[in-house]
């Protein structure tokens, strides 16, 4: 007797952000740039914004597009209020719609209370905590109209245990923290999601200019014993925007058991 074989026909699955715009702030380096790599992998077309490093920004441009994805450049410093929403307004004007915005841009300028400048204090508020205003105010517009919009806000632990020397840091991430559960508030009738990502010690250039003594006991605090990887980061990011439709006004605490 004959067999018949059954052959099974899969049908691809869909990128869940395919046709989402995407724009992640200070994009080309660090958690920003593996952001940007997730939501690209995942099917959004990702704009990259930079503000110096052109070259890093060039070349997650071309990787993200080699790899079957969709990216643009769009130069801009968000901690200047102007820069910032004409940021916003030249992709609207590119793509007709914003869905996904990501404020990821910051800085440190650590040091204790007792030595730290203005410039030094300003310098962070503006770039961490002032361009997210910016860039949020720039962009809701759209999110309302479309009746759709998923934000997310890169903070951190120091915003919510305070650390030693970023008193300017720490302040600009608790901000953060607390304009995100407004946004969120105000924005959910209009299906519009606003959450906070707040990772611990994390693998960047940033974390590489901590002198090897000080990262030993760094480390040691850390349950984990260990740092976080970007791609973690950019994993839970990209969890509360592809399946946190649910979800808003939250903290996603990605640190290791650094803080609980």
């Amino acid at each position: 007797m004959a067999t018949t074989t059954l052959t099974e026909t899969r049908v691809p699955l869909t990128p869940p952000l395919q046709f989402k715009i995407a724009l992640v702030t200070g994009a080309s380096r660090g958690i920003g740039r593996a952001i940007a790599r997730e939501l690209a992998d995942r099917g959004a077309t990702v704009v990259i914004n930079f503000r110096n490093s052109v070259g890093p920004a060039e070349e997650l441009r071309q990787e993200i597009e080699h790899n079957g994805g969709e990216a643009h450049l769009l130069r801009g410093d968000v901690s200047n209020r102007l820069e910032a929403r004409r940021l916003v307004r030249d992709l609207l004007d590119i793509y007709g719609r914003l869905d996904i915005l990501v404020n990821n841009a910051g800085i440190t300028r650590d040091r204790s209370i007792r030595r730290m400048s203005d410039e030094e204090w300003a310098e962070v508020i503006e770039t961490n905590l002032n361009s997210i205003f910016y860039c949020c105010s720039a962009a809701i517009p759209a999110m309302v109209d479309q009746m759709y919009g998923r934000i997310i806000n890169i903070a951190s632990f120091s915003g919510q245990a305070g650390n030693f020397g970023q008193a300017n840091y720490a302040a600009s991430k608790g901000g953060i923290i607390a304009f995100t559960k407004v946004l969120a508030l105000e924005l959910a009738k209009y299906n519009i999601t606003a959450n906070v990502v707040a990772p611990g010690f994390t693998a960047t250039d940033m974390l590489s200019a901590i002198p090897g003594d000080i990262l030993d006991q760094i480390r040691s605090r850390i349950p984990l014993r260990r740092f976080a990887q970007p791609e973690e980061i950019a994993r839970a990011a990209a969890f509360l925007i592809c399946d946190g439709d649910y979800i808003t006004g939250q903290q996603i605490n990605i640190n290791g058991g650094l803080y609980m």
